[in-house]
């Protein structure tokens, strides 16, 4: 019997690791994403491409419901489609607010509740939901995508619950700071909300924080959090949360041990520190 596994946003950094990943485990992989164009690798090496948009239920519903007939069951759902909308809470609009919580957390809901009936009918599953050591902790011009992370620590915890006597297992996967093109993308919504406002030097700080992401000693390649996230899986009883790569351990004990004042001075040098 083919294990089988559901990545979304699959068309680069960790989705893309996590597909190859699981395809080297030997699991059958659907790899969802809007840039179908991207993930020709991805098909060659095996996998099955989806179309997805978690922000249109209707793509929601066609992916869900060709991976049943495809495959007859779900094994793992990987919930990596994300992005980081940044910017001063002040000047970014509500319908770009909406956004980030349509993709981040809405779409991620969207897909556990398809999920679920297929799961529950197997007495077995795995939900996995990425979300970030920005869902324990913060950071200036960051409040509308740590709002989405937090809420998705809540949800997964809640569904933990809700899932573990039909057999399903709901895991948090927390990466730290991880190189891919997220922080290109966060770091150009950034300066385009606040870089001409009365936080345009905060953004202008944190923009150039941002631009070192990708070569930071600090940041881990995504292989790191594809690795975590396939011995999550493979786990008979895996943990709640798994904190992943780029300095997340450390992050979250620093978190654990300082007070939240003391916290936000650490944090306020560290954007500073980037000026």
């Amino acid at each position: 019997m083919d294990r089988t596994a559901f990545v979304t946003g699959a068309s680069a950094g960790i989705g893309e690791a996590t597909a190859r990943a699981l395809l080297a485990a030997g699991y059958r992989v659907f790899a969802g994403a809007r840039r179908v164009d991207r993930m020709a690798g991805l098909a060659a090496a095996g996998a099955t491409l989806l179309k997805l948009d978690v922000t249109d239920d209707a793509s929601i519903v066609a992916a869900v419901e060709t991976i049943k007939k495809e495959a007859g069951r779900i094994d793992v759902l990987v919930n990596n489609a994300g992005y980081g909308s940044y910017g001063a809470l002040e000047d970014v609009p509500l319908g770009e607010a909406r956004r980030q919580f349509e993709v981040n957390v809405f779409g991620l809901a969207r897909l556990c509740q398809l999920v679920l009936p297929t799961m529950r009918a197997q007495k077995s599953g795995k939900i996995v939901n990425v979300t970030s050591i920005g869902g324990k902790i913060w950071e200036p011009l960051g409040s509308w995508y740590h709002a989405t992370k937090f809420a998705v620590e809540g949800l997964s915890d809640c569904l933990r619950v809700e899932t573990a006597r039909f057999g399903i297992d709901v895991i948090i996967v927390e990466p730290g700071a991880i190189r891919t093109e997220w922080a290109g993308i966060a770091r150009e919504g950034l300066l385009q909300m606040s870089g001409g406002t009365a936080y345009g030097e905060l953004a202008k700080c944190h923009a150039r924080l941002l631009a070192t992401a990708e070569t930071s000693r600090l940041a881990s390649p995504p292989d790191v959090v594809a690795r975590t996230i396939v011995r999550a899986v493979s786990a008979r009883r895996p943990k709640t949360r798994y904190a992943t790569g780029g300095g997340a351990h450390t992050i979250l004990f620093l978190k654990t041990i300082l007070q939240d004042r003391m916290f936000d001075r650490l944090i306020w040098r560290f954007t500073q520190g980037a000026g």
